[in-house]
Parts: structure tokens; C-alpha cells; sequence
């Protein structure tokens, strides 16, 4: 494992993002603890010190989990994140509430990175809005208090919405955690935040380095090329390479769901290889060519679950719409479909969007799932 100094503190170059831990019987709420205890030990001993999770993440139990976890080894040799839920409304105005419920899941006195969860469209009026929540404030108090090491947010908004949290915020922010990967450094403009928070002299943690598992494995034709560029690297190692080619980034996350993905990633960070010019170019030419096939940018998050009234299994659903559209059409998505209950299908859908207001992606739901019950008849 190679480090990263952010503040005089030796930073692994990869954190243990715990959104995706390995559950029970596809149940994204019940994790299997045996499991992800056994991989915190396994990262613990490859080198891995910064661990990273949310109120939010499997049904609210990841928190639990970690704190059991984490609660095994010395204070002093990790470093554990989490965030404020303001993805919610109904969080606004809980800060207080949820913050001392945090301390308890984590089994911690203080956090030692603790961020503003998801600013985005939805949420920004609110945590710009101190007098009605005090979002804000009562988390700069922690931080003046001793309970917050270092504050920073993430972000999965547009431009405007970042611009306009670090014209509020900025001069308190030490971190920004941004979705960021080849494929959404032009998709979600990833070039044009890194270079404003570089302005800002805010330096990056990444989310979604591999876009909920997609950049793991590609078509064979783009395969190809990067293999013939670098024989000894795996699919997914490119899309770390890519960030470790990036000045700003100090922190890359990877929600590992098994030890498997875990051994390969800590082979990867064993040592840092950014890409040359003519491999940079290369694989943002693949990343143009696979976003010009229509697909959403669903990563799995699972908020929108949630708030489905039909209880569907939308980030399954959307995963088979981008199947279908990636080959367009084929076996795969109606077989997988013919599977589900009717209910759990796509034309259950009630288009009422309520999904739609949760998620981070800003992904029309409604319209995406009655474009595929159209397209598949």
C-alpha cells in the first residue's frame, strides 16, 4: 500500500468504502458480518487505514457493522468516516440527534473525516439555510469541540450547485468527496470540479472510482486496447490508474462486496502507475464510445428504494435496462425479468417520482422504466 499525506496525517491511497459489504440472501440490509469483519481484517493488514461509511448505507446498518468492526483495533491506527444524511429531508432538521446516534453505532468519541452527505440540487436550500436547521453550525461547533477531526461533503450535484456550497461553505471545507471515474469526468463534468475545488485548494476524495462496478468489465474490443497498452493490468485497475493520474486526488474509495475485489484492489495500490499521455487518451476515447450507447448512470446506491410505494428493486431494474440498451435487446433482461413477480416489473412503476426526488444521480426513473416496459412490449 502506498500513502498520501493530507494535513501531516499518512493517508492510504485506498479507503474502505463500506456501501457495499457482502449481505445475506441479495438483502442489501442484512450484511453479513462474518464476512465483512473478515475483510476489515484483510484491509487492516494490507495497509488500509481510512475506513468510510453513512448513516444511510444498508439500511442504516453499515454503521453498526464498521463500529463493530473498527471497535477491535487501536483508535489510533484507523481513520473513520461518516456524513450527515441530508439526502433526507426528513434528517433537516435531526442533526444533533443523529450525530450523538453515530458516535454510538461507530463506537468512537470522534469522527476523524466527517462530510456533508450528498449536496445536490434537492438538498442545497437546506443546508445553505443555518437558520432553519443548523446543519452548519452545530457541525463547526463538533469540529471546534474536538468530534470532528477534519469536515468536508460530498457532492453529486451540477456545477452550480457546487459553486454555490463553496461560496457558502469553502473557507471550512477540507475535503470534497466527488463521484468521480473516467467515464463521469466528462459525463458529470468531473474536469470542470476538480479544477474549481483546486482553485479552492480543496483536495479530492473519489466515490464511485469503478461506477458501481461497471468499469470492472468492459467489451472485449475495449478490453483489448488497454490490454495491448499495459498486458499486466486488469480491467479495473484502469480506472485507478486514471485516478492516480490525477494531482487532486488524494483518497479513492472502493465499496468492496467480497475478499476477492478486496486482494485484487490492494494488488493494484501496491504501488501507484498514473497513465501516460497516449493511455490517457486512449481510455477516454473508450469512455466517449461507451457513453454514445444510452444508458443511465444508475451506480446501485439503493436510495430510491426506499421511497418506492411498489417496494421495486429499481437499481436491479435499471441495471437490466442498461443491459438491454447496451445489446439492444437480446435474452438477458427478459429472462432475468420473467423471474419477478408482476408487481416487481417495470410497468409497475406509478410514475410518481417519489424515487426520483432521492436520487443522486438525478436519473428521470419513471420515464427510463416506462421506456423499457415499452420496449419490451
Amino acid at each position: 500500500m502506498y500513502y498520501r499525506s493530507f494535513q501531516g496525517l499518512k493517508l492510504s491511497a485506498l479507503g474502505f468504502g463500506a456501501m457495499r459489504l457482502p449481505v445475506v440472501d441479495g438483502d442489501d440490509s442484512r450484511i453479513d458480518e462474518e464476512a465483512a469483519l473478515q475483510m476489515v481484517d484483510a484491509a487492516m493488514k494490507g495497509g488500509i487505514n481510512y475506513f468510510d461509511t453513512a448513516w444511510g448505507y444498508h439500511g442504516e446498518q453499515s454503521e453498526l457493522v464498521m463500529g463493530k468492526a473498527l471497535s477491535r483495533y487501536d483508535r489510533d491506527s484507523f481513520h473513520v468516516a461518516t456524513k450527515f444524511p441530508g439526502y433526507d429531508a426528513a434528517n433537516w432538521g435531526k442533526v444533533k440527534e443523529i450525530f450523538s446516534r453515530q458516535l454510538e453505532k461507530l463506537q468512537v468519541e470522534y469522527f476523524d473525516f466527517y462530510l456533508f452527505h450528498n449536496v445536490c440540487e434537492m438538498n442545497i436550500d437546506a443546508y445553505l439555510d443555518d437558520e432553519t436547521y443548523g446543519i452548519y453550525s452545530y457541525l463547526i461547533e463538533e469540529k471546534r469541540r474536538g468530534r470532528i477531526r477534519h469536515l468536508g461533503f460530498s457532492c453529486h450535484g451540477e456545477m452550480d450547485v457546487l459553486k454555490r456550497f463553496l461560496d457558502a461553505y469553502g473557507k471550512d471545507m477540507e475535503f470534497c468527496q466527488l463521484q468521480l471515474n473516467y467515464l463521469d469526468w466528462s459525463f458529470q463534468h468531473g474536469r470542470e470540479k476538480v479544477e474549481l475545488l483546486r482553485e479552492w485548494g480543496i483536495p479530492v476524495w473519489v466515490m464511485e472510482p469503478l461506477r458501481g462496478g461497471k468499469l470492472a468489465h468492459l467489451d472485449a474490443n475495449h478490453e483489448e486496447v488497454l490490454h495491448a497498452l499495459r498486458p499486466e493490468e486488469d480491467t479495473a485497475a484502469w480506472a485507478f490508474r486514471f485516478l492516480q493520474s490525477i494531482p487532486s486526488v488524494t483518497m479513492i474509495l472502493s465499496g468492496m462486496s467480497d475478499m476477492e475485489q478486496l486482494e485484487k484492489n490492494l494488488k493494484t495500490f501496491d504501488m501507484e502507475k498514473p497513465l501516460n499521455g497516449h493511455e490517457m487518451q486512449e481510455l477516454l476515447g473508450i469512455a466517449d464510445r461507451m457513453l454514445s450507447r444510452g444508458t443511465v448512470p444508475c451506480t446501485a446506491c439503493h436510495y430510491c428504494v426506499s421511497h418506492c410505494p411498489m417496494g421495486l428493486d429499481i437499481p436491479h431494474l435499471l441495471s437490466l435496462y442498461n443491459e438491454h440498451a447496451y445489446t439492444g435487446g437480446g435474452f438477458i433482461a427478459p429472462m432475468a425479468l420473467s423471474a419477478l413477480p408482476e408487481e416487481k416489473r417495470p410497468q409497475a412503476c406509478l410514475q410518481c417520482r417519489s424515487c426520483e426526488q432521492v436520487c443522486p444521480q438525478r436519473i428521470r426513473i419513471s420515464e427510463v422504466l416506462q421506456d423499457f416496459s415499452g420496449r419490451l412490449g
